[in-house]
């Protein structure tokens, strides 16, 4: 392998942050009442402000067109955007199913050269596993410039009518029509934008560089029933009835197409296996706390923090929380886009030297993965 370097970040969040005291007003009210499980899940997650890309009841941006800006931000005169050769994409919130993420976002950078194409689907680590794909691309020589990009819109899935059928039909059976709390929990938990990586096989002339020593991602689906879903509805044995095979009907009276998520589950395993997975990469990569300047945790909640700590301090790797870097608080849970919006704000910061080392942990709980990415500055 040759090395690869990350060259430039960039990021695109739509419209102006919006406060807590504000999502009901842009997200709307199920059933005309304010949701129960707001203030709770606010109070634990720590997220002040987030984007949507919704505004006055109005749609301002697709995902596709969020990736594409932030793609479209990495070029420059300098490097112009005929360069590219690579294109990956990962998204938890395509518009459609068919075509491809990828195929949307290089039609909409409305630009006149054909690249290669790759679109991860999944959650918070599908950008990791493009990255990991233009990573192989570079290193192996096959591509020279290679942009990856993690995307979400979430506000569309969340907004207060795709839950009203269901509020709706409850009513109409004499139930209480509150919206359980596996749905309106994420409805307060993420967020709209996208973040995007260029990868050279040279490093930069004049400025810093991150240099990827490696990239390690495992899944435990075979141990670990799913966690959080969409288009599908969980039954009684933990199995999961995908959207062709329900009645229609079922589609709006059971939110089918809502993002749901299993919190008891979320709560007993995510921090765990991680910790799991952390004492692998640090015996396969011999990674010890001296090694790490920069730590930058993908965290859908402050709640986990400590939970992390105390878990890498069992690995051996206690990192003091001086070495800790995130904006969960400030643009909230944005899902496949936060690892990189973490890396572009620490890459723009005028903290980084040459020689320091971050290491980046990205969970993602749909059905237990994880990802950890090693970079050195140069």
């Amino acid at each position: 392998m040759k090395p690869v370097y990350i060259t430039r970040l960039s990021k695109f969040l739509p419209n102006d942050p919006v406060g807590n005291d504000d999502m009901e007003k842009v997200l709307g009210m199920v059933n005309n009442k304010p949701s129960r499980a707001r203030s709770i899940v606010l109070r634990n997650n720590g997220i002040k402000t987030r984007y949507y890309a919704f505004k006055d009841g109005k749609v301002t941006h697709t995902n596709t067109q969020l990736a594409a800006l932030a793609v479209k931000a990495l070029f420059d005169e300098k490097l112009p955007i005929e360069k590219l050769e690579l294109l990956t994409t990962g998204s938890t919130s395509p518009e459609q199913m068919l075509p491809s993420h990828a195929v949307m976002v290089h039609g909409e950078l409305g630009i006149s050269n054909r690249v290669e194409l790759i679109s991860a689907s999944g959650a918070c680590c599908s950008s990791i596993q493009g990255l990991k794909y233009a990573y192989m691309a570079i290193g192996s020589g096959l591509n020279k410039v290679a942009a990856t990009v993690g995307s979400e819109r979430m506000s569309h899935w969340m907004h207060a009518s795709r839950f009203q059928p269901e509020a709706d039909n409850l009513t109409h059976l004499h139930e209480n029509p509150i919206i359980a709390f596996e749905k309106d929990f994420l409805r307060w938990m993420l967020s709209d934008g996208a973040a995007a990586a260029l990868l050279q096989d040279t490093p930069n002339e004049d400025g810093i560089s991150l240099r990827i020593e490696w990239l390690d991602i495992t899944s435990y689906a075979n141990q670990l029933e799913t966690c959080m879903y969409a288009g599908s509805v969980k039954n009684e044995d933990k199995s999961l009835t995908g959207w062709n095979d329900l009645d229609t009907v079922e589609w709006s009276n059971q939110s089918v197409f809502s993002l749901k998520q299993d919190t008891k589950l979320l709560g007993e395993n995510i921090v765990p296996l991680g910790g799991e997975f952390l004492k692998e990469v640090m015996e396969k990569h011999d990674l010890t706390s001296d090694k790490v300047d920069y730590f930058l945790p993908h965290m859908s909640s402050e709640f986990f923090k400590e939970q992390v700590y105390e878990y890498q301090k069992r690995a051996g790797l206690e990192l003091p929380w001086e070495k800790w870097f995130y904006n969960l608080t400030k643009v909230g849970n944005v899902g496949s886009a936060s690892p990189f919006l973490m890396l572009e704000e620490l890459f723009h910061s005028g903290r980084l030297k040459k020689g320091d080392r971050i290491l980046v942990m990205v969970p993602e709980s749909a059905r237990f993965s994880y990802a950890y990415l090693y970079l050195t500055v140069v």
